[in-house]
Order: C-alpha cells, then structure tokens, then sequence
C-alpha cells in the first residue's frame, strides 16, 4: 500500500511544534564534516536544513526548534534568513534526550515532533504528528522497512524493543517522532542523555507506538557513498547536472553522468567531472578529471583528491 505522503490532516486538536536536531559531529562523514555541519551540506544545491525547515513550514508548525553544537557559528548563519526558528546553540552536546529536554521549557505543553537534521525524506511530518494525536502512546516513532538499519522490534502496534544489529524481524527508525512533554520531563535538565535509552525503558511498558512510512522517499547521508548515491538517485534517471546561474564553467569543461555545480563555483577549463558534487564556491583545477567526487572548496580537504591525479572520468 503507498504512503500517502502528501495527505495533509487538519485538526484542531493540537498545534504542531518541532525540533529539528543538528548538533552532531558527523564522524562518518569526515573530513567533510570538519568544515561543515552534516545539516548544511548541499543536496542538489540547497541546504539539507533548509529543505527539512521548508517541510515543517509547509505545515503550519510553530515553534521549531534547531539545536547546535559542532560548527554552531554556521548554523546560526544558515538561519539568518529563518528569524521565526529559535536556535538553541548547546556549549556541551547534550545528546539527543539532553537537547530535547533543553528545548522543553521553551515550547508549548503539546507533543513535540523530533525530525533528525541529517537526513533526506519527504515523509509528511504532519501526517506523523496527528497519527500520534490520534493515539494513546507517550511516543510515536515513524518506521519503516530498510533491511540496512532495521534494529526496532514491534509486535501489534507498539515498539517492544531496539537491537543493536538489524534484524529481520525489526523495522528501521526514520529518524522522526513525537514525543509527550511529560516523558522529557523524566530527563535530567543540562545532561547529557540518549533519547533511545529512555525509549526502551517505556517500550517494555508498552508505551511506544509506531507508524508505518514505507511508501515515502527516506535517504541517510550517514558517509560519503551514501550522500552521493542520494544525489544519483535524484539525479541520475534525467542524467542531468544542476548548475547555479552565478556558477562558472570554463571552456571544453565535459560534464559526464549526474551531478550538481552550486553557487559561484568554478570549472577550469578542459576539466572532466563525471558524478560529481560541487560546493557553492569551490574551484576545481583546469584539466582535473573526477569521478564520484565531493569537492568542497577547501584546500585541505581537496587537496586530497588532487593528488591522486588524472582519476577516470
């Protein structure tokens, strides 16, 4: 059965509140995530965060939360141009309970929606807040089957348990759920805490519930492969690059495949790029050949990739 991602449901039962959470390091993604936070990279040239704040916009969601740790400085530069989202900058990370807990005092008494801030979807987020409304579950996690990550045990309607290890019988966490104020409450304030950890403890009472998001697009963006195969996949069956307008590119520049050239970058002349990811104002070499490739702009991290030389294209 699809996932009627588009279906909105108006209710006035509750106002919908949000926390996007963008405080994590991102080690999987180094040395990327040296440079940026795994919220601000660019998908298919617009900001991953950007794209997840749009979402919950289009429902009306007020308060939204954006909590920040690694890189804290960029994300308050990102929300620049978002005056109604509230930042929560954290000098300790504080962990996923810990930043939730911290968030509480400042939204409303009404369930908050938890969507994570590294990862690409377009599951309806309203559509997850009433499913919960409409339940007598403290929490309710959006899942779905993704044999890569399916590590949450269910039996009926309720979440039984969490693996360490995917596991047939288990479906994947999206990454999004809501959660009653009263069970942030259970967290000590300004601590570090695991949100999973209080999760199990209420799971085994029976009351953490789940609903099914099979039919929607969900992509993680957890390493490098992962972040470029989402871009193949969103790209690759038009075998289109995404250029932005006040991008450069030089002369006999080939660009071969999927890929997407962002915001005043530059090609040099005679490059050949083949499935690649372009930053806003990066600067590839003239005559570089690159396939699979994210090129950010930063020496440091490119510099890599150009001294592996002529790569096949």
């Amino acid at each position: 059965m699809e996932f009627p991602v588009q279906v909105k449901i108006n209710s006035n039962i509750a106002a919908m509140q949000a926390i996007v959470l963008a405080a994590g390091f991102g080690t999987r993604l180094r040395p990327y995530t040296t440079i940026r936070p795994k919220p601000l990279f660019p998908v298919v040239n617009r900001l991953l965060l950007h794209r997840l704040l749009s979402q919950l916009q289009a429902c009306d969601c007020w308060p939204v939360v954006v909590n920040c740790h690694h890189l804290p400085e960029q994300i308050e530069e990102a929300l620049k141009d978002w005056p109604e989202v509230r930042l929560q900058v954290e000098p300790e990370i504080l962990g996923t309970g810990g930043a939730l807990r911290q968030a509480l005092d400042t939204m409303d008494n009404d369930p908050i929606l938890v969507m994570n801030g590294d990862l690409y979807h377009d599951i309806d987020p309203e559509w997850v807040y009433h499913r919960h409304l409409l339940s007598k579950n403290d929490v309710t996690l959006a899942l779905h089957d993704y044999p890569r990550f399916n590590t949450v045990r269910v039996g009926g309607d309720q979440v039984l348990d969490f693996s360490e290890s995917a596991r047939e019988d288990c479906l994947a966490f999206t990454g999004l759920h809501v959660v009653d104020p009263e069970v942030l409450e259970r967290i000590a304030l300004g601590r570090f805490h695991h949100i999973i950890d209080l999760y199990r403890e209420l799971a085994t009472g029976g009351r953490v519930g789940f609903c099914r998001t099979d039919g929607a697009l969900w992509h993680d963006i957890g390493t490098p492969m992962d972040y470029l195969q989402l871009h193949a996949r969103l790209l690759e069956s038009a075998a289109a690059w995404r250029i932005e307008p006040s991008a450069h590119i030089g002369a006999q520049v080939e660009l071969r495949g999927w890929g997407c050239v962002g915001a005043e970058a530059e090609i040099g002349s005679g490059a050949v790029l083949h499935d690649c990811v372009v930053w806003p104002g990066a600067r590839v070499p003239s005559g570089i050949r690159a396939r699979g490739a994210i090129i950010t702009g930063h020496a440091d991290v490119d510099q890599a990739l150009w001294n592996q030389g002529e790569r096949s294209a």
